[in-house]
């Protein structure tokens, strides 16, 4: 499975230079609103040393890490929600995406903020506000329609309308749905709504080299986020930009001179695996080295059909090791001899970090 996230945020916050690091592409990245229309969609590999551990190991032709997909979405403006600055189009690609990663601007600098002042509360308000007004419109039209439906007493509806009456209570007083407790009925209920607003939220501070420590501006979006339970990162889009753009060894001095261990996009990916509940597991043999993304929780043949969805339908069972036995044995034959190598069944629960081969008939 792939994650999808959507980039948003006020205009001129740095949303496709961002957008330009994540996957190295030449996203115009203008001084003025609107530089992208269209939303531009990139699948960015997310970086996991354990590959190459597994590699050190595993002789293989190539390495395929897992991937994320980003969603670059245009910057929204007061009255996004009533259309302004072609608000209803971009509202329209947010909903689709899994996770929201929302740039917040925490540079001064010479490009024009379209509030004409650095201030990430007010930014963060100003965005969580459309998005609710977009989402109240969508649960005030459903409401409508099941209110309508509760002639027929289908006991179904009446649980669909409860959720969706306490939905719009929520919403009406300017809360995201998110910040509200559901029970999995009322989740399963409202799934069909594509409630923006009940995505979970990664906050990106945007800052410039200088502001990496101690910045104010961070402070506040780190707060918000804690009150929030929100994730939140810190990254140097410039910076990122350039990095993507240089070759392995020289990305490596190059962090080394800003004193970085590794890039920011490694830590945004991260927390974004960490927001959904995301976990890997690997594939390894002699055609390719595999990162496959699944949810916590899943069992052996479910994580199989993200590989082909024969391997889960004929699924028979499952072989799986760790890395650092595989790392102390030195080969799978080894970790087969050692009693190191398991054989699991349907029930499996899969771990992140599990090599595993499937078993399977069709």
């Amino acid at each position: 499975m792939a994650l999808q996230a959507g980039i948003v945020g006020l205009p001129n916050v740095g949303k496709s230079t961002l957008f330009n690091a994540l996957t190295a592409a030449s996203v115009e990245a203008a001084n003025y609103p609107f530089a992208t229309i269209e939303p531009n969609v990139g699948v960015v590999p997310v970086p996991d040393e354990r590959l190459a551990r597994i590699n050190s190991v595993i002789e293989t032709e190539k390495i395929i890490p897992a991937a994320v997909e980003i969603l670059d979405i245009a910057g929204l403006v007061k009255g996004a929600s009533e259309g302004e600055g072609l608000g209803n189009q971009f509202l329209g690609h947010i909903r689709s995406v899994d996770a929201i990663l929302h740039v917040v601007r925490c540079f001064e600098g010479e490009v024009t903020h379209v509030d004409g002042s650095v201030n990430p509360a007010r930014d963060i308000e100003t965005i969580d506000f459309e998005l609710v007004l977009a989402d109240l419109a969508v649960a005030e039209r459903r409401l409508d329609r099941l209110t309508r439906a509760m002639k027929t007493g289908d006991k179904a509806v009446a649980a669909d309308r409860a959720a969706t009456a306490k939905l719009v209570s929520v919403l009406e007083e300017g809360t995201p749905a998110r910040s509200v407790s559901w029970t999995a009925e009322e989740r399963a209920s409202l799934a069909e709504a594509q409630l923006i607003t009940m995505k979970p939220v990664l906050y990106v501070c945007n800052v410039d080299e200088a502001g990496l420590e101690g910045n104010p501006h961070v402070d506040s979006v780190r707060a918000i986020a804690a009150a929030e339970q929100a994730g939140f990162v810190v990254i140097c889009a410039e910076i990122e930009a350039q990095i993507a753009q240089l070759a392995a060894d020289d990305q490596a001095a190059f962090l080394a001179d800003l004193g970085l261990e590794e890039p920011g996009l490694a830590v945004l990916a991260r927390e974004a695996y960490r927001l959904l509940g995301l976990e890997t597991f690997f594939t390894a043999g002699p055609k390719e080295i595999r990162a496959w993304t699944i949810r916590k929780g899943t069992r052996a043949p479910q994580a199989a059909g993200t590989i082909h969805t024969d391997f889960e339908k004929g699924f028979i069972r499952v072989e799986v090791y760790r890395i650092d036995d595989l790392l102390e044995l030195g080969s799978e034959a080894a970790l087969r001899n050692a009693g190191k190598l398991r054989v699991e069944g349907k029930e499996y629960i899969v771990s992140d970090g599990d090599v595993m081969h499937f078993r399977f008939n069709v």
